[in-house]
């Protein structure tokens, strides 16, 4: 008689370096509400009380986006958080913005952690051989599990050079079906979990495309899924951001097949209990910047946030700053999905390196009025084309000193209807002054006589917030769906 056999699958994503408690957006009918949530210690505690209730059952996986985001993260370029992650205990990881500080430094900081960084889409330029493994083989519950690790495949594609320096990455989407087979036939696993960090609306594409998958894991997009999601055969689940919350999902198993499974969406708040052993390690990493994070350089009437597609209070408070240090109104950054919200009082150090940690220099450029609407269309199709497969990043570019009107379900280069700057209509060869943060605000095939200021991202937000707090932050419907 065969054995129903249980298990536990327990899921970080899109961390961003939140390694401790942080204000939270939550909704409530019309209402945004902000509590306190997240935290590496508290996480800890959870995956340390759910494995003693099952010992040789769970399975803990990061997504990645894990060592980049905040202060912390940036400063030590992830190395500061190698023993947290440790005592974590993750069995596999994937990535993304891990590769921020370089290949190469990627491969030497996952060399240190105890468990494997998985990827079967990221291959060295010189050999074309794979950069990370591609899977994982792990037993759990009596149970051989196969785990594969897709990274994301835009790092090459959308993100600064340095990203990508001596490697390429592919979808994954052509590999997979070949991995599952040599899982199955070779390694004789019982269920396939994939690790992916290529978006929930791929990922649900490529469950529909590739048979065989039992669980996959989604990262990138930063969806609190409160429900998995059953596409194809294959269960889907993504778990929110900024360490706000774990996803749990458990596992009944008989002969080799799921015959049944719960879900959860774990807020991580106040009532669990964290590690202490962990939150000593946080405490002695905290303590030599304490001061200087907690420094007080402005306030905010209203409360900000980066959680919304089009448009956010957080970056109009960037932009704004920008054009403040610049003197150009126009201004661009990019629709960066992470960084923790501000709660109406004060702003602290800690607030400007969260809203933009990589602090890069403030550039002007000249731009063309077609260049602008080609930029734009562009970056609108990365955020909505109908091809999942090629959706490129995060939300849409961030802008001030314009106002443009589109139709989301227009299709490539069809989608501006009007479009304006200072209250103007652009005009295709007129020379335009823009500032703007990294390449991608404005990528480097647009505008001419690029150069910087000489002043840093959060150099500008210090000077703006010294000078106008307390703030009011709004909306001002530059980017509108009609």
């Amino acid at each position: 008689m065969s054995q129903v056999k249980r298990f536990t699958i327990l899921q970080m994503n899109d961390s961003h370096g939140y390694i401790e408690p942080h204000p939270e957006l939550y909704w409530q009918g019309d209402q945004e509400l902000f509590k306190t949530a997240g935290g590496y210690a508290r996480i800890t505690g959870l995956f340390k009380q759910i494995r003693e209730e099952n010992p040789d059952g769970v399975v803990a996986l990061d997504n990645g986006d894990t060592i980049h985001g905040t202060f912390p993260a940036v400063n030590s370029k992830g190395n500061s958080l190698i023993p947290i992650l440790n005592k974590m205990a993750f069995d596999a990881m994937t990535a993304h913005w891990e590769f921020a500080y370089g290949p190469d430094h990627f491969k030497e900081f996952s060399s240190k952690l105890i468990y494997p960084m998985l990827a079967i889409n990221c291959y060295e330029k010189a050999s074309n051989k794979l950069v990370f493994p591609p899977y994982r083989v792990i037993e759990r519950s009596g149970l051989r599990l196969g785990i594969v690790g897709i990274a994301s495949n835009i790092i090459d594609k959308t993100m600064p050079e340095h990203f990508s320096k001596g490697i390429y990455f592919s979808l994954g989407n052509q590999e997979l079906p070949g991995y599952i087979n040599e899982l199955r036939e070779h390694e004789k696993v019982d269920l396939i979990i994939v690790l992916s960090h290529l978006g929930y609306p791929h990922d649900l594409k490529l469950a529909q495309e590739v048979k065989g998958i039992d669980i996959l894991l989604s990262g990138h997009t930063h969806n609190r899924l409160y429900h998995a999601v059953m596409s194809n055969g294959t269960i889907i689940m993504q778990s929110g951001c900024h360490a706000s919350f774990i996803g749990r999902i458990d596992l009944q198993v008989e002969d080799g097949k799921i015959i049944d499974f719960k879900h959860e969406l774990i807020d991580i708040d106040e009532t669990i209990k964290a590690d202490e052993e962990v939150e000593l390690i946080i405490d002695d990493l905290m303590r030599p910047h304490r001061e200087m994070l907690t420094t007080v350089v402005g306030s905010t009437k209203t409360a900000l946030n980066r959680y919304r597609v089009l448009e956010t209070t957080i970056d109009n408070l960037l932009l704004q700053s920008m054009a403040y240090a610049s003197g150009i109104n126009l201004a661009f950054s990019n629709g960066w999905r992470y960084g923790a919200p501000i709660s109406p009082g004060t702003i602290t150090m800690n607030d400007l390196w969260n809203i933009i940690p990589t602090n890069p220099p403030i550039s002007t450029c000249e731009i063309t009025g077609s260049e602008l609407w080609e930029m734009m269309e562009d970056n609108l199709e990365k955020v909505f084309s109908c091809d999942p497969y090629q959706q490129m990043g995060g939300y849409v570019k961030r802008c001030l000193g314009l106002n443009l009107y589109f139709k989301i379900e227009n299709p490539a280069g069809k989608r501006i209807q009007e479009f304006y700057i200072d209250n103007e209509k652009v005009y295709p060869e007129k020379v335009y002054n823009a500032c703007f943060v990294t390449s991608q605000g404005i990528p480097e095939r647009y505008g001419k006589k690029r150069k910087s200021i000489g002043v840093t991202a959060i150099e500008a937000l210090k000077l703006y917030l010294a000078k106008h707090s307390p703030v009011t932050i709004e909306l001002m419907n530059t980017i509108v769906p009609i």
